[in-house]
This record gives C-alpha cells, sequence and structure tokens, in this order.
C-alpha cells in the first residue's frame, strides 16, 4: 500500500501579531511536515470573534509569507476543506455536540470557574485543574431553576479511562480521565463551542496526521484523543515541544507583548537572521546565521530538537 502523504497544521489563534515563540512553534510544525513531502494546512482559530478581528488573522498569513513559510490548504486561500476560520465552522461543530450527546452524558454547568478560557487553547498559567462534578449532581428541579438565572455552559461526562499516547517528541504519556482531566467543556453559556471541541472536529474533518505544538498543551491531549475516538476520527501523531522562554523561565505571551513580528522585522530587516536564531536555538544551526526556511528543510530531524524548554538571551526579551 502507498504510504499516504503526513498532513499537519498550523493553527494560530490571532488574537494579536504572532511573538518568537509562535513562530518557532509555526517553523517546526513547517520544517516537519515539508522534510517528509507533505502538505500543510493553516487554520485560524478565531472562535473567539472579538478577540480575533479578521485583520488580525489577514496579518499573521502576511508574516507567514514573508519568513517563506507556505501552505497548500487554508486561511483566506481556502481549499477542500473550507471554511478553514473556526468562527465560520460552527455547523460542524453543533453536529458534533450533537454527536456526542447520543453517545454520552452531556450536561448543563452554571459553574464560571475557566468557562471564559474555553474558546481558547490552555495556558499554563491557566492550570489544570479536573472540574469536581458539581453540576452534574443537579436534579432537573435545579437545572430549572438556575436556568431561569443564567444560561449553562455544557460539559460532558468522561469515564474513568486511562488514555495513554506515544508522543512523537516528548515520549510516552498517559491520564487517566476522571481524575486527571475532568469533565470539559463542549460549549459555552454563550452558545460559542469551546477550543477542545472545536479542534478535535477540525483535525478530524481535514485529514490532520500530524499535529506539533507547544509542550504545555500535552497535558491536555489525552482529552482530545478521547473526544476524536467518541467522534469516530483517527488519531493523529502528536509531536509537542519546548517552549521558548524569558531568562527567568517565563513563557514568552502576546498578553505580555513579548518579541512580536513586527519588531522582529524592524530589527533585522528581513527573515534570513531571524530564522537562523531560531535554527540554532532548536538544534539545526552550530551557530546562528542567515538562512532561508527552504535551506533548513534537509537540516530537519526531530533527534536535533532539545527536550527543555529554551531559554533566551537577556537581549531578546523586552523589558
Amino acid at each position: 500500500m502507498e504510504k499516504q502523504p503526513i498532513v499537519g497544521r498550523f493553527a494560530p489563534s490571532p488574537s494579536g501579531r504572532m511573538h518568537l515563540g509562535n513562530l518557532f512553534c509555526a517553523l517546526v510544525a513547517w520544517l516537519s511536515v515539508r522534510s517528509e513531502g507533505g502538505r500543510m494546512v493553516l487554520r485560524i482559530e478565531d472562535l473567539d470573534t472579538a478577540r480575533c478581528p479578521l485583520p488580525y488573522a489577514q496579518q499573521l498569513e502576511r508574516d507567514l509569507a514573508w519568513f517563506g513559510l507556505d501552505w497548500d490548504a487554508g486561511g483566506e486561500g481556502g481549499g477542500s476543506h473550507a471554511p478553514y476560520f473556526q468562527s465560520h465552522r460552527t455547523k460542524l461543530y453543533e453536529e458534533a455536540f450533537s454527536q456526542l450527546s447520543r453517545k454520552a452524558r452531556v450536561y448543563p454547568c452554571f459553574c464560571t470557574r475557566a468557562e471564559l478560557h474555553a474558546a481558547s487553547a490552555p495556558h499554563p498559567s491557566d492550570g489544570l485543574s479536573p472540574y469536581g462534578g458539581r453540576c452534574r449532581k443537579l436534579t432537573p428541579e435545579q437545572v430549572a431553576a438556575l436556568s431561569e438565572k443564567r444560561r449553562p455552559a455544557w460539559r460532558i461526562q468522561v469515564p474513568n479511562t486511562w488514555v495513554e499516547l506515544i508522543d512523537g517528541h516528548c515520549g510516552p504519556y498517559k491520564a487517566r480521565l476522571d481524575q486527571d482531566c475532568g469533565d470539559f467543556i463542549l460549549r459555552r453559556s454563550d452558545g460559542v463551542y469551546a477550543y477542545q471541541l472545536a479542534v478535535c472536529v477540525d483535525d478530524g474533518a481535514m485529514g490532520v496526521t500530524q499535529v506539533v505544538r507547544g509542550r504545555d498543551l500535552l497535558p491536555y491531549t489525552p482529552q482530545q484523543i478521547w473526544l476524536l475516538q467518541q467522534l469516530g476520527y483517527p488519531v493523529p501523531q502528536y509531536f509537542h515541544i519546548p517552549l521558548l522562554t524569558a531568562p527567568d523561565g517565563r513563557r514568552l505571551s502576546k498578553r505580555d507583548g513579548d518579541l512580536d513580528v513586527g519588531s522582529l522585522q524592524k530589527r533585522y530587516g528581513c527573515p534570513q537572521p531571524i530564522l537562523g536564531l531560531l535554527a540554532h536555538w532548536c538544534g539545526l544551526l552550530d551557530r546562528p546565521e542567515p538562512v532561508s526556511a527552504q535551506e533548513l528543510i534537509p537540516l530537519f530531524s526531530w533527534e536535533k530538537l532539545p527536550q527543555r524548554d529554551i531559554p533566551l538571551p537577556a537581549e531578546f526579551v523586552r523589558t
């Protein structure tokens, strides 16, 4: 049987200008796919449209193109699985929500904790605190009374099942869903579908076979594997990569305005010196020197990439 080409994806949330950490992830994902002759998908994760206006997404596409990180489908260019903007894929999420409601217990939740983050990819600072199941125990009468005061979010009950995976970079990982993950939100109280549901539907529907992303998302992967299985989709190969951090270990964040691409463009004027720095930090070059994205393809190897987070030199971080 002929081997099917790898389908990778870069799935940014355009809530601001990309920073150096976002670019690092995009580069590694792109190199992994291109070094195997695979296809690259650009998906715009703009579930929270108030935080992710269209001009941000358009700027993101221009920035990726400036660095030579092209894609085969997605973004405003579309493709066979269009639309590639999550804000336009609500019907697919509705169908998946109905399918899950028939297979598992999906119940209303009136708790507010963490709900505001449910449409966004998690961050380490948000914590991974399993939900205690308070609203799972509500009686129909209690649900009716609470519904008069506010609209509920909707959670899915997870079983006491272990989910195991072999991460392509981090190695073996496992979690027990009920104890380590807990029931998680599928839809917020304002009707917006949650990140966990949307990312699984989109990876499955778009035929994604390889997911490269920051290691901070590894603890959330068992939930997504289980959800993909419930929806009948194949599980992609996951590669969770180290994060670029400030010298004090702090994670780079758009919320803090660290090293956005605009400032990098002003500082260096062209992409090659920036790509050379990233290539050096991830073990592809012995020393930082200007290089194009295409020139890095034959140099890429997962064995070269470090396991631990990569602290940046102090002069690179805004104070």
